[in-house]
């Protein structure tokens, strides 16, 4: 398995990653806990050593919710501590301070956001390092590209993609008739309903002719990142 530096920061972790959110929520029901167990031991069999376990998407107990991952883990640090989702209640200054004690209390060693936009970067990076922003980024959302790129290379931060494979539908095993289960959140994402879905096969068949030239398949070739993410993720 290849490793990559998360920008200056010296972590280095595998080149892919494993979101364990599909574990438990969001894409439909979760496998069984022993499926999902055999899952993560065949990754890191495989040499993954990137694991996103994050109680995400909660009220700001930041430092209340790191004891009880401590806990949880039976581990003496985080090695990196995401923020999920920027909080517009409470100032980032607030967050990346806590962050900051947590780090010089040895309880975390590397600070991250996730889905934040270049100005915060900037407010949370000025109170405590941030080693890596994560957000989506595939072929088919391209956003991070505007102003966020930019800025995480100016201050030597990491990124993260997640969602490389477009929530699934650049495998190309989602057509316009696939369902999904009431559960599952892309039935309230735009890119998801079967007109987007019918319009946007156009860009999977153009990949899938792609994949076929270089004898591989549009799951290995979709994760393509230009050269500036290049620079920002193997450093």
């Amino acid at each position: 398995m290849r490793k990559r530096r998360l920008g200056n920061a010296k972590l280095e972790v595998s080149a892919l990653g494993l979101g364990c959110m599909g574990f438990s929520q969001s894409y439909g029901p979760a496998p069984d806990k022993p499926e999902a167990i055999a899952f993560i031991r065949g990754a890191v069999e495989r040499g993954v050593t990137f694991f996103d376990t994050a109680q995400s998407y909660w009220p700001e107990y930041i430092k209340h919710m790191t004891e009880g991952s401590l806990k949880r883990l039976r581990i003496e640090a985080i090695d990196f501590y995401y923020q999920h989702r920027v909080d517009p209640d409470v100032p980032i200054e607030d967050v990346a301070g806590a962050v900051k004690d947590l780090i010089q209390d040895g309880k975390v060693k590397h600070f991250g956001l996730s889905e934040a936009a270049a100005q915060t970067i900037r407010r949370a990076h000025a109170v405590q390092s941030v080693t890596t922003v994560q957000s989506e980024y595939s072929l088919w959302f391209r956003r991070p590209e505007e102003d966020v790129l930019p800025t995480l290379e100016e201050l030597g931060i990491g990124f993260v993609p997640f969602s490389p494979l477009g929530k699934g539908f650049l495998t190309g095993k989602i057509g316009p008739d696939s369902a999904f289960a009431s559960s599952d959140i892309r039935n309230a994402i735009p890119r998801f309903t079967p007109e987007a879905r019918r319009v946007n096969l156009a860009l999977v068949d153009l990949l899938g002719e792609i994949a076929q030239r270089k004898n591989a398949t549009r799951a290995q070739k979709s994760p393509w990142l230009p050269e500036s993410l290049e620079r920002l993720t193997y450093r």
